[in-house]
């Protein structure tokens, strides 16, 4: 009886006691209580997240600069501030287009057959009309005409004839995977990229060439003895595409940017730059004989010439520079390439000229070509290869404003002193900038492709529309945007009619997107957006704010 007691008492010992059932409302309060704490929580979480990814976009801002976060984050597409292999990937392939040279399928040191066939190049030059030049034709600010000496005393081609073999310009052949009709490849490539900036400027002599560039600057020596294959600016180089292709002949384009010095010591540095060299060659695929090859700097605007000089010994010295016209400078093949030695059916060697002295005539075939794009789209693609904002179209000032009517678009026009799609465009530094940067980011040419008519212009081109008595409305157009221009280049938002809505110098936007974002005032940029670079970030308020401004103008 005893034991059984406490067996019950040590039972009822260990059992708890019920709990009390609590008031409904303090149940409610600790249930927020608990919420809340994980709502702080969270906020907290992403409170020093967003402190730790301000703190990483600043400590980068400080290592790269504005242009090394503007490509940063150009790649770093889903913002974590990391690259993967992926995100990495397309500036890889640039490089290996633009800043590293590729496998060679050409031999550097291969000697051509003296026994091959051999062609005749002429040499056509009209020096730069001096009358043209917009700043320095009497010279200025005190200056000695003795920098413009090299100049003044180019007046024909170092050489007006040259012989070559045929097989030299097997460099001009595309290698095995560019095949296809209008498939562009670089035949010299450039060695500039983001990376490696410009060369110097302060150089007399170009460096031995190399490779393909051998016979250009073989060919661009007839012209002046320093031709530089590789301009001191991007993009250098030289590209080209196949225009048709037959059974056994290629019909190449090309385009070249190459420039040359005029002057030597003891006088300094005086760079002439054309504004590019195109033409077309057509060889046989073997390279064995060559039936066509032209060679020139376009003459079709008003201004087609680059010309920068030092006034110094040094890297820092002062620098001019002007833009000028060059009326004619042109290599062209006096006729197919033919044998050098002639051999009969038995393999003697035969003499060149026949029984009363004339030269042996040959006869070619007529060649019949499989497959062929034109000339102007074989010249577009290669232009797009050279500069990527050409990915959206830049018309012509008239064709720019009759196409904005039609559409009730607004036209993107850039008015500028030297052109905007070639190396005319070297003194126009800002409009360089502009083209190798803003203009060619994604989200820039997607916004121009979708809104705007875009169009570039010289300033000398306005200037004699606007005195243009037979056609007032274009006129009108042409003083509308000489009245908003400011030197160097403007870029301006443009009803169909001429009137500006909207415009903007290009040295201010430069001077805005080199700033740091603690001292823009008002926050031009943020960077929590998508993690823009400022210059897109900036273009692209630009042509936003000029859509809201014509909004109530441009309503169907």
């Amino acid at each position: 009886m005893e034991s059984s007691l406490r067996q019950r008492a040590a039972r009822e010992e260990r059992t708890e006691p019920e709990p009390e059932p609590e008031p409904s409302s303090v149940g409610g309060v600790r249930r927020l209580f608990a919420a809340l704490l994980v709502l702080f929580a969270a906020v907290g979480v992403k409170y020093l997240r967003d402190v730790r990814t301000r703190t990483r976009q600043e400590e980068a801002l400080k290592s790269l600069g504005n242009e090394g976060l503007f490509l940063f984050s150009s790649l770093d597409t889903d913002n974590d501030l990391f690259l993967s292999p992926e995100e990495f990937k397309p500036i890889a392939e640039k490089l290996m287009e633009t800043g590293l040279a590729p496998v060679p399928d050409f031999e550097e040191d291969e000697v051509p057959d003296p026994s091959g066939e051999s062609l005749t190049v002429v040499a056509k030059f009209q020096p730069l009309l001096l009358e043209t030049m917009t700043k320095s034709k009497d010279g200025f600010l005190g200056v000695s005409h003795h920098a413009l000496d090299g100049l003044q005393s180019w007046r024909k081609p170092q050489t007006l004839t040259s012989v070559f073999f045929a097989r030299q310009f097997k460099a001009f052949l595309p290698p095995k995977n560019k095949l296809e009709v209008g498939d562009p490849w670089w035949v010299v490539p450039s060695e500039l990229n983001i990376f490696t900036g410009y060369l110097s400027n302060n150089r007399f002599y170009p460096a031995l060439p190399k490779g393909k560039e051998v016979i250009i600057h073989n060919l661009l020596s007839m012209f002046h003895p320093r031709p530089f294959v590789k301009t001191r600016f991007g993009p250098q180089g030289a590209v080209a595409c196949i225009r048709a292709v037959s059974d056994f002949y290629y019909d190449i384009i090309f385009r070249i940017h190459s420039e040359f010095q005029l002057n030597e010591p003891p006088g300094f540095p005086f760079w002439f730059s054309p504004a590019q060299f195109t033409g077309h060659i057509v060889l046989s695929k073997d390279s064995s004989h060559v039936r066509e090859f032209r060679l020139f700097v376009p003459n079709n605007r008003s201004l087609n010439v680059d010309m920068e000089w030092l006034y110094g010994t040094s890297e820092n010295s002062n620098m001019e520079v002007d833009i000028g016209y060059l009326p004619q400078m042109e290599l062209e093949l006096v006729s197919p390439s033919v044998p050098t030695i002639l051999y009969d059916e038995e393999g003697n060697v035969i003499d060149s000229q026949d029984s009363s002295g004339e030269p042996i005539q040959f006869v070619f075939e007529e060649i019949k070509w499989q497959s062929e794009i034109s000339w102007e789209e074989a010249a577009r693609r290669l232009e797009i290869t050279m500069y990527p904002f050409k990915k959206v179209p830049y018309l012509p000032f008239t064709e720019a404003f009759h196409r904005a009517k039609a559409e009730n678009k607004l036209v993107h026009s850039i008015l500028l002193w030297g052109a905007l799609d070639d190396q005319s465009c070297f003194s126009a530094g800002s409009g360089r900038t502009l083209r190798e940067t803003v203009l060619e980011s994604s989200p820039v040419l997607a916004l121009l492709s979708e809104n705007f008519i875009s169009s570039w212009s010289l300033v000398k081109e306005l200037e004699i529309l606007q005195n243009n008595e037979e056609n007032e409305l274009l006129a009108k157009q042409a003083s509308l945007h000489l009245e908003k221009y400011n030197f160097p280049v403007e870029m301006m938002l443009c009803f169909p009619n001429g009137t500006v809505v909207h415009h903007m110098n290009a040295n201010y936007f430069l001077d805005i997107t080199s700033m740091k974002p603690e001292e823009m005032e008002g926050g031009i940029f943020s960077f929590s957006a998508g993690f823009e670079d400022p210059s897109t970030a900036m273009y692209l308020k630009f042509l936003k704010e000029g859509l809201e401004k014509a909004k109530m103008f441009l309503q169907p």
